[in-house]
């Protein structure tokens, strides 16, 4: 800083005490953008006020009850501020340094759209909108854009295991449709040059379902390790549209020379058949064939031995035909006490309680010696009664 705001911090502490001097520091660090140092004089602030040293040399765990709170609570509000302005600033990395303790995602998630994006500034808001969970559609929707298919897909199966559900859904929708309308082009663009005008039909089934040319001499209009993975993807989906669009992909996938017809894991062997199956079913089409086929493979295919795919999809078609209850007894039947899951399947407590299926749940933990489960079913199966008095 200039040596003349010595001066002013000088006379402003001869006038006003500390907190005047303390405060014109944070104006003159905010004009400055000065802002790392503007977090610690907003916590020096804070400090005085609650009649602390404000160059704290204790543990923040020594200090007594409610000062530490207040600590605590000067701390996020600091870490609130300074993160805003560098996020306004596009500083992206820095600002993420600040409102990670804070746990805003939603805010930040919304500020990280409104910045521009650059070719400096586009692998920092990847890093922090998909890696570090702030925004992983958005995220993806950027890898996409600056990397493309490839790398989406191979990022996908690196960071999207261990997410939530739903923002799984949310990134495998997004898959789902950026590869339909990009096949969808590609064979639009290839009817035309063959038959010398735009093609009327507007489905890949549709496209493809008289025109067998399209697929001689083993030809293809996609990358197709990137179908085949992009349906795996989309038994994450349960919306309509991503459904039909899934579906629509599948019929181009059966199509293809046997060569590009990747095999897939139980109950998944024959890709683009199975999945056709498995996502009609959940349109309404073919739902006792689905449901016979993936029951055989659930009975025929034990978890211990083959992993837990098998079960879990049967018992998620089940859950998301509405079967809840069924979905609740398959698990139970299939899957010994302590089975390990991947989380694809809903578990038996969101199964019971979307059935209203307690007294099932509780049946099913006291066979198994499982309190935990007992426990959970029975709080939840009360929750109304205690709320109500």
């Amino acid at each position: 800083m200039p040596a003349p705001v010595f001066d002013e911090l000088t006379s402003e502490i001869s006038r006003g005490g500390a907190e005047a001097a303390l405060t014109r520091l944070s104006e003159r660090l905010r004009e400055d953008q000065k802002y790392h140092d503007l977090f610690d004089a907003r916590l020096m602030q804070a400090r005085y006020r609650l009649g602390l040293p404000i160059i704290l040399t204790a543990s923040l765990d020594d200090l007594p009850e409610p000062q530490r709170s207040q600590v605590e609570n000067a701390y996020l509000e600091a870490c609130r501020e300074v993160g805003g302005m560098l996020l306004e600033q596009g500083r992206v990395r820095e600002a993420w340094m600040y409102l990670r303790p804070v746990g805003d995602k939603p805010a930040v998630a919304a500020a990280l759209r409104r910045i521009e994006l650059t070719d400096e500034n586009a692998q920092e808001i990847i890093d922090v909108a998909l890696h570090e969970g702030v925004s992983p559609r958005y995220g993806f929707e950027l890898v996409l854009k600056q990397y493309g298919t490839c790398n989406a897909i191979t990022m996908f199966d690196s960071v999207m295991h261990g997410q939530p559900r739903p923002q799984r859904e949310d990134v495998a929708r997004l898959m789902v449709k950026h590869l339909h309308g990009e096949l969808t082009r590609n064979l639009r663009a290839e009817v035309a040059k063959q038959e010398g005008a735009q093609p009327a039909e507007q489905t890949i089934r549709e496209l493809v379902s008289d025109r067998d040319w399209l697929f001689d001499a083993d030809n293809y209009h996609i990358d197709t390790s990137h179908l085949h993975a992009v349906v795996r993807f989309a038994r994450q989906t349960t919306d309509e549209e991503s459904l039909r669009l899934a579906a629509d992909l599948t019929e181009y996938g059966r199509r293809l020379s046997r060569q590009y017809q990747y095999p897939g894991e139980e109950p998944f062997v024959d890709s683009h058949p199975t999945h056709a199956l498995f996502f009609r079913a959940q349109l309404g089409e073919q739902v006792e064939e689905a449901l016979a086929y993936f029951r055989e493979r659930a009975e025929a295919l034990p978890l211990a031995q083959h992993g837990p795919m098998p079960l879990e999809t049967y018992v998620t078609l089940l859950a998301r035909l509405g079967r809840h209850r069924e979905a609740l007894d398959a698990l139970a039947q299939y899957a010994p006490a302590g089975s390990q899951l991947s989380g694809f399947a809903p578990t038996m407590l969101e199964l019971a309680r979307t059935a209203g299926a307690f007294d099932r749940l509780m049946e099913i933990c006291q066979e198994r010696n499982d309190v935990l489960g007992f426990t959970a079913g029975l709080v939840e199966k009360n929750l109304p009664q205690r709320a109500a008095g």
